[in-house]
């Protein structure tokens, strides 16, 4: 059995001096881990490798998400149904090579690789396209 100080392991609960005893095997995995943990601060410092809190599991997104007020959640609706119905508005080819441009995030070659036209036409028709939504959108106001 080892004694080991609880304080030099949880400094902000134990604020006095609390000596337990703990098998052998115990005592060495907890200072084991003091210096997995004493070798990644050293490495972060030498490495300046301070990086973000949000590493897939979404924490700093959850810090920052500002819930929406009720108004707001409707405005982002309306605007929505707008958005969709300036879309199917649009000539077929044309509403096809937004959705596919500004949605699905295909380049403008990819998707004149996938029709058989030049980038030049897709590039045109996405143009085109936006104005004639500008003009449903601003006569739909």
């Amino acid at each position: 059995m080892t004694r080991i100080n609880l304080r030099d392991y949880y400094p902000d609960f134990y604020t006095t001096d609390c000596i337990i005893e703990v098998p052998d095997e115990v005592a060495v995995l907890m200072d084991s881990y003091e210096r997995a943990e004493a070798a990644y601060y050293l490495r972060r410092y030498r490495h300046k490798a301070y990086y973000s809190l949000d590493r897939g599991d979404s924490i700093e997104r959850d810090i920052l998400f500002v819930s929406l007020s009720p108004c707001e959640i409707y405005e982002r609706k309306v605007t929505i149904e707008q958005l969709h119905a300036a879309i199917a508005a649009l000539p077929d080819k044309q509403a096809k090579r937004i959705y596919a441009h500004y949605f699905l995030g295909m380049s403008k070659s990819v998707i004149a690789r996938a029709e058989g036209v030049s980038k030049t036409v897709v590039g045109e028709a996405i143009d085109r396209g936006l104005k004639n939504m500008e003009k449903f959108l601003k006569k739909s106001l």
